[in-house]
């Protein structure tokens, strides 16, 4: 589906379809006997959404003949990058709480799970904003589970193009009181332009001591639609309805690192290779090297 303006999506679709493929991944994770994370609710909310793909992938059922030449090593790196992606922003959030900040927003939530998963200190409160079909659909199938949250979860369904400050406020969030955001996996999906925006939208509600973590993809910038289609095409011959050509905003946008520092944050930048080094997991081969999104540098920051 090619992006538009004013176009929507569920979790079946579209943008939509790249956060159930987030959470198979992280089902995937937290099968693999290195115990490498913990999402027990990755697999659920995947089956729930119900693409035949994704159903396969968890299940270790597809057909990999159609993906060509593809080793078993870069498979593996594949499931180790999303663990510790995962792992990365879980240690965000253990580290802005235990540094007493007590309100939390999740921006374009997805099929993420924090609310319900992290050991989240008393009187935490977590926002989750997404479209309000997304989010109806989450918390439909954690009512199923009979999952209860272990913070205090406000959902916020709508689209990040709108007033979402507004909707925000009129939740309950109080922008006076420190507060950790995560953008995890957004900004590749964002015109330059709304990336700038997001970051100023975030800066004028954080009181001093907040922090927030995201994703630097310097490989966005030289990014091939072409190429993007021609990732996900052994995907669409197996029924996945995924074009990550016609997703992705390429071209010129602000360095995240330095636009953050440059509106009063303190950053830091790990490479990606470094997160598997501390983990003592083995860098993923050289081949993904071609890969646009295989250089990312994983961010977190705080407002002095």
């Amino acid at each position: 589906m090619t992006r538009t303006d004013n176009d929507s999506w569920d979790l079946a679709s579209s943008v939509g379809a790249t956060a159930t493929a987030v959470a198979a991944g992280r089902a995937l994770a937290t099968k693999d006997p290195r115990q490498l994370i913990d999402d027990p609710f990755a697999d659920p909310l995947v089956r729930a959404v119900g693409v035949d793909f994704f159903v396969k992938m968890i299940d270790g059922e597809l057909d990999t003949a159609l993906f060509g030449d593809i080793s078993t090593d870069r498979v593996q790196g594949m499931i180790d990058a999303m663990a510790m992606r995962t792992k990365f922003f879980d240690d965000y959030f253990t580290r802005a709480t235990t540094g007493g900040i007590r309100q939390a927003v999740i921006l374009a939530s997805g099929l993420d799970a924090r609310a319900y998963r992290l050991p989240w200190p008393a009187g935490t409160v977590v926002f989750e904003i997404d479209q309000p079909q997304v989010i109806d659909f989450k918390t439909g199938v954690f009512e199923g589970l009979g999952a209860a949250p272990t913070a205090t979860r406000h959902t916020v369904g709508i689209d990040l193009r709108e007033d979402w400050p507004a909707a925000l406020l009129a939740a309950g969030f109080d922008p006076g009181a420190p507060t950790a955001w995560l953008a995890e996996g957004l900004l590749v999906y964002l015109p330059s332009e709304a990336q700038d925006r997001l970051f100023d939208i975030i800066t004028s509600l954080s009181a001093p001591g907040s922090a927030v973590a995201t994703e630097y993809v310097p490989g966005i910038v030289d990014f091939d639609a072409a190429k993007g289609t021609e990732m996900t095409s052994a995907a669409r011959e197996q029924g996945l309805d995924l074009d990550m050509g016609s997703l992705v905003y390429s071209g010129p946008r602000s360095h995240v690192m330095e636009y953050l520092g440059g509106t009063g944050w303190e950053v830091t930048g790990t490479p990606g290779d470094e997160l598997f080094e501390r983990s003592g997991l083995p860098t993923p081969p050289e081949g993904d090297r071609d890969d646009p999104f295989g250089e990312i540098v994983y961010v977190s920051a705080i407002l002095n």
